[in-house]
C-alpha cells in the first residue's frame, strides 16, 4: 500500500512512529517541501503488514 503523509516534520515523525507500531515500512521518500503551504511538508511511504 502506499501512503502519502502531509504535515509539519514533528507531524511527520510521530505519525511514522505511530505507523511503525502497526505496519511494516517497506520504502521510505525524503520530506519534500509544500510549495503551498510553507512550513509543511510531504512523505511517501510504502507499508506492509507486519509478519506476526
Amino acid at each position: 500500500m502506499r501512503i502519502r503523509l502531509e504535515g509539519s516534520r514533528a507531524e511527520l515523525t510521530l505519525g511514522l512512529i505511530h505507523l511503525r507500531e502497526a505496519f511494516a515500512i517497506t520504502s521510505m521518500s525524503r520530506a519534500y517541501p509544500d510549495r503551498s503551504h510553507p512550513g509543511r511538508y510531504r512523505l511517501f511511504l510504502r507499508i506492509s503488514p507486519k509478519e506476526r
